[in-house]
């Protein structure tokens, strides 16, 4: 099965300035990467691992090795979501890949197989393996610490049971798109299935396998597009608000290591019932355009990043070496002196399925995670006419796309002058799928810039409609400045944030120059959501990860 997703990736750069420091680097620019030279050997690398893989590289290229013609050996890297991969992979714009994990790269092989129509071609050549770090559930310590940690292990029930007792309690995992969401689903199946390896089809899709995993999906606050996205947000809104963006979320032991070097207490809490590792591979991909130059770059760096001194950096950046004869406790490492990760976890190592059983929790998950209720908020005042409408569309239609099954409810509210429901929450059937495409196909553009009532609108029926079993959002989208609207925006806040009949958070777009940021800032802040900046080239792309969070 083939992963799509957004190939959007969106790095704030000073939220890792101290782990770049601390591995001995200047922080790299904001723009983006240059293109390299004909014989570099381009690796597209998963962009949690940023400040890792580019000391890494640099150390590498700082060696200056040359091929016996002189040419020189060097890698250029290129932070990319590991599901934007597949298509770089595919269009030749890659000669190697660093994801999170192996999963993408029996992905690429399917794709390839795919894309060249034979099954027997396989895309991955050579791969070597030079960091890994469980998945794990990072929570702020004091709420580890009224869970019972560290004095007993925490299950998946136990963090179902805290969310049901306690409705302000949030956490989240990343959608079966990402390598974590996706092993921490494996994991919750596993759980429910009472195995540690071995699951089967069978398991996976028994009743009671599928009612303890819907048990447990439905206490997640929102999904998301991947954990990196997420440890940024808990950064953001702590130094911006000091609030806290989530109580828990799943993601791989590092972050934990890289949320504290960031001045966040937050610790790694492993589930009892065991736990599934990320790998981050490094893997030659067999495009056939490769140089003779670009292969021995390969060999030279995959021999680099598994030496002695690459291991010690991957150690110092709060990765597990691959390398097992290495002390994850000596001094100066990140996991000596700290209770906040725990080398001598997981106990439990669970395995990773074989594909087939892969694909089938991907299906059956969209049938067990919590379900959504969001109303789309859009802006259709007369600002924008012409190009921005027929983007805008094209963002809606491919947020839609996004959307799998039928089990989530989608209304659309446009505003101008004033707010106009233009259909209601409905389950997303094919045939309301189709009306939804003709919605959209038939804004048109005129008038002010009433944001706020729309949002009140929307957040007044989700109110009405009341229903706690479902993630309840919003996603406000405008290009200009609040000028038509009745409700003030101190008036909006204060009713966000108030305990209603459900919790409501509100995500929102700032398309374009003239958008009015702060005031979606503050809208957003109030329920704990986020706001993106948006430009016309990439606002479709946005929508297609928001689909992600739903």
């Amino acid at each position: 099965m083939v992963i799509v997703v957004a190939a959007t990736c969106y790095i704030v750069w000073y939220a890792y300035h101290s782990v770049v420091d601390a591995l001995g680097l200047s922080a790299p620019p904001a723009d983006a990467t240059p293109a390299p030279a004909s014989t570099d050997l381009r690796v597209a690398y998963s962009p949690e691992k940023e400040a890792l893989f580019r000391a890494l590289a640099d150390s590498f290229n700082a060696q200056n090795l040359t091929a016996q013609d002189g040419t020189p050996l060097r890698v250029a890297g290129f932070p990319i979501e590991p599901s934007a991969m597949i298509d770089a992979a595919l269009a030749g714009e890659m000669d190697a890949v660093s994801p999170d994990s192996s999963l993408w790269l029996t992905q690429l092989d399917d794709a390839w197989a795919s894309y060249t129509g034979s099954e027997n071609a396989l895309l991955v050549g050579q791969s070597v393996r030079y960091a890994v770090s469980p998945v794990v559930i990072i929570m702020w310590r004091d709420v580890a610490q009224n869970m019972g940690w560290p004095a007993r292990a925490i299950s998946w029930v136990d963090l179902m049971s805290r969310a049901q007792s306690d409705p302000d309690f949030a956490w989240s995992h990343a959608s079966t798109s990402t390598a974590s969401g996706l092993l921490a689903t494996l994991a919750e199946f596993y759980a429910g299935a009472g195995k540690t390896r071995d699951l089967t089809i069978a398991d996976v899709q028994s009743q009671a396998t599928l009612d303890y995993v819907a048990a447990i999906e439905r206490t997640v606050r929102f999904y998301g597009q991947g954990e990196w996205d997420v440890a940024q947000q808990v950064d953001a809104q702590m130094r911006q608000n000091g609030t806290r963006y989530l109580d828990a979320f799943v993601g791989q032991e590092q972050l934990a290591v890289y949320l504290n070097r960031l001045g966040h207490d937050v610790v790694a809490v492993y589930p009892s019932e065991g736990a599934l590792w990320v790998d981050h591979p490094l893997a030659l991909l067999e495009t056939g355009n490769l140089s003779d130059v670009q292969r021995l770059a390969f060999q030279h760096f995959a021999t680099y990043v598994t030496s002695p001194e690459a291991q010690q950096r991957v150690l110092e950046a709060g990765y597990r070496p691959a390398d097992l004869d290495i002390n994850l406790q000596q001094s100066g490492s990140p996991f000596a002196g700290t209770d906040a990760v725990d080398p001598t976890q997981p106990t439990t190592g669970l395995q990773i399925p074989g594909g087939a059983v892969v694909a089938v929790v991907q299906d059956v998950w969209w049938y067990t995670k919590r379900p959504t209720d969001v109303y789309l908020v859009v802006d259709t005042s007369g600002s924008m006419d012409g190009a921005k409408l027929t983007n805008v569309r094209d963002a809606l239609y491919a947020f839609l796309d996004g959307i799998q099954g039928s089990r989530d409810r989608v209304g659309l509210i446009e505003f101008y002058d004033d707010p106009h429901l233009v259909t209601p929450l409905a389950q997303v059937t094919p045939e309301y799928r189709e009306r939804l495409r003709r919605a959209f196909g038939g804004l048109r553009a005129g008038g002010e810039t009433a944001l706020l009532d729309g949002v009140r609108m929307a957040y007044e029926r989700l109110q009405e409609e009341g229903d706690r079993d479902h993630i309840n959002a919003i996603i406000a989208m405008t290009d200009g400045i609040e000028n038509s609207s009745v409700t003030s925006l101190r008036d909006l806040t204060a009713m966000l944030s108030r305990e209603g009949r459900v919790p409501v958070v509100v995500f929102a777009v700032a398309y374009g120059d003239d958008a009015d940021f702060p005031t979606l800032q503050a809208i957003v802040d109030a329920t704990n959501g986020r706001v993106w900046e948006g430009s016309p080239e990439t606002i479709r792309n946005l929508y297609r990860v928001m689909s992600t969070y739903f």
